[in-house]
């Protein structure tokens, strides 16, 4: 074969691929495009790309939080409603900004049935027989209704010094012994309830007084 037949062979075989090669880009050229990823599929790859692992010893061990609870004074209103003694006294040491406690009940229930028997302890609205703010000096005198009765007993009981030992003895509601010997050293009764001969410890019974006491 000649040279000149060589290089014309040549010549078709490249002229062949040439157009062998237009027509595969075509043929590229007119498909669609991918579709872009979805936000779903961004997530995973970021997920799979980014996994972390924990490893925890076998001897780790749980730990069980505990809240503590919570419970909720009756307040001035409850105390109205359930219109016993008790709950009378309880006022008391609300006004006064005093414990609420057994000790400090205890001892303000007997301290009201020395001066009105549990079954008229609300006598003359006046329980404790106060005579600040009731118009009788001697405990004689009588309120509109028990609520201001209650905070009458708190404010005379920390406004004078004599009686300061009784709200000492409340706020620290240590014993109804301690109360009750700063109750009858002070002046509130002439008698000093004989300094405690006159003086009941049985429990106290447990009276509502009418509604038209409260007020």
């Amino acid at each position: 074969m000649t040279v000149l037949s060589r290089l014309q062979r040549a010549r078709r075989i490249l002229a062949m691929l040439a157009a062998a090669s237009a027509f595969a880009i075509a043929a590229v050229g007119g498909l669609a495009p991918p579709a872009p990823p979805t936000e779903d599929a961004i997530l995973r790859a970021y997920s799979l790309a980014h996994a972390q692992e924990v490893a925890v010893a076998d001897s780790a061990t749980g730990t069980v939080v505990r809240r503590d609870g919570y419970t909720a004074s009756p307040g001035y209103e409850t105390l109205k409603e359930g219109g016993t003694n008790y709950d009378w006294a309880n006022l008391i040491l609300l006004y006064g900004g005093w414990p609420r406690s057994d000790v400090n009940v205890t001892v303000l229930l007997r301290w009201m049935r020395q001066e009105n028997g549990p079954p008229n302890w609300w006598n003359r609205n006046n329980p404790l027989n106060n005579g600040y703010g009731s118009g009788g000096n001697a405990g004689t005198g009588s309120y509109p209704n028990l609520m201001v009765a209650a905070q009458k007993v708190a404010e005379n009981l920390k406004r004078l010094g004599a009686f300061h030992p009784i709200v000492a003895a409340l706020v620290a509601s240590s014993s109804t012994s301690d109360i009750e010997h700063a109750i009858w050293a002070s002046p509130w009764a002439a008698s000093h309830y004989a300094n405690g001969t006159h003086w009941a410890y049985f429990p106290v019974p447990i009276v509502k007084a009418p509604a038209s006491a409260w007020g």
